[in-house]
């Protein structure tokens, strides 16, 4: 057997384990258990901080085929816990690879397994729903790997995005972060003559969101999570942006208090965990779901228009229907495979949201419209 492959074990909280073999070396790791249907776009996946804390199997069988490259990461690591295939595959081919995905996992301290029937957790992740679990490669007893994961944490109650958020603000310039010291007033923009001046509230931001933000006009800052309303205002942008990102978002109070004293403002539109803010700030309720939706194949009809949007989708919360309905909001998208609630938007005010991610593209373009709409709001105010 190769150095880098080792005997490890997947163990559930409901007690279902799964033999499987290590092919990043030791180690362990401990979070809630989900899958991904994508057939691509597993660097995405990898790199997405709307994945902290989670323990991430795809669906589709053979992955690493493409290796890694350095273009198409959506943060500046990788944000699983673990990564669980059917196969790895360590011969990679691709203009832009850099590397393998063994080997890139590994720099990360990040433990990737596979040989074992990954179809078998997807169906047993939808009959009992996610849940906490654990790999590893030391503790092969399978009641006490699954007692140390009844000791984890669930993902109720946990405020992740403060794990994800950026600790300093930042511009985003030319497809890349900018780092230098900021005044945050509205003297921090360089170009509001041209460009549309947007503060972006990071709840763990994807770097997608940002290049589209780019293509369509705008000048970014971009502020931490607990970034106050004050702060925003003495910035003085066109428009504000919640971003994707991780976890409950119920426990983010301080940013659900933030954006409810700019609700009034300027134009928001949000995005996934942004969605839910915006939805909690305006009175509306979230619960979590079952098993989530997380792939790049997701139905939603835009009510507006009827058109059926495929989408990319990452989150396992969602707004509750009737709770919007009794805040006077207008419902925009409904998921077409579970009709749980995808966006909607405020029937006097500026303000929008979606919950899946238009940046993805998978369409490949059928939710563009979107930023343009957003674009189109600054515009009017």
């Amino acid at each position: 057997m190769d150095k880098h492959m080792n005997q490890a074990l997947l163990a559930l909280e409901d007690g279902r384990t799964f033999n499987c073999r290590s092919f990043t070396g030791t180690g362990e790791a401990f979070g809630e258990m989900v899958f991904n249907t994508g057939m691509t776009g597993y660097q995405e996946v990898l790199t997405d901080p709307s994945y902290r804390g989670q323990l991430v199997t795809m669906t589709y069988p053979l992955v690493g085929n493409y290796g890694i490259n350095l273009e198409d990461v959506e943060s500046d690591q990788i944000q699983v816990s673990a990564f669980l295939l059917r196969e790895y595959q360590p011969f990679y081919s691709n203009y832009r690879s850099k590397q393998s995905l063994s080997d890139y996992l590994k720099a990360a301290g990040v433990i990737g397994v596979d040989h074992f029937d990954t179809r078998a957790l997807t169906r047993h992740i939808r009959e009992k729903g996610a849940m906490r679990s654990a790999i590893s490669t030391q503790d092969l007893h399978p009641d006490s790997l699954v007692e140390r994961v009844r000791e984890q944490p669930t993902m109720n109650g946990r405020d992740l995005a403060q794990d994800v958020s950026t600790i300093v603000p930042y511009r985003w310039q030319n497809n890349q972060p900018i780092f230098e010291p900021l005044t945050l007033d509205q003297t921090v923009w360089k170009d509001r003559t041209h460009r549309h001046a947007v503060v972006i509230i990071d709840f763990g931001i994807k770097y997608s969101i940002l290049r589209n933000l780019e293509h369509f006009g705008c000048e970014m800052i971009i502020v931490p999570a607990s970034t106050p309303s004050s702060v925003i205002q003495d910035m003085a942008p066109d428009g504000i942006f919640l971003s994707n990102g991780p976890g409950d978002p119920e426990p983010v109070t301080y940013a659900i208090q933030t954006v409810r004293d700019l609700l009034d403002y300027r134009p928001i539109f949000g995005i996934c965990l942004g969605h839910q803010i915006l939805a909690l700030a305006l009175g509306a309720k979230t619960y979590k779901l079952k098993f989530g939706h997380r792939g790049i194949n997701q139905p939603v009809r835009h009510y507006v228009t009827g058109r059926i949007e495929i989408t990319s989708q990452n989150h396992g919360f969602a707004v509750d229907e009737d709770s919007l309905r009794e805040c006077h909001l207008n419902l925009t998208h409904i998921n077409l495979n579970d009709n749980t609630v995808e966006g909607f938007r405020h029937p006097k005010m500026p303000l929008f949201a979606v919950q899946y991610h238009p940046e993805a593209s998978p369409g490949p373009h059928d939710a563009r419209y979107l930023f343009k709409q957003f674009i189109d709001d600054m515009k009017k105010c």
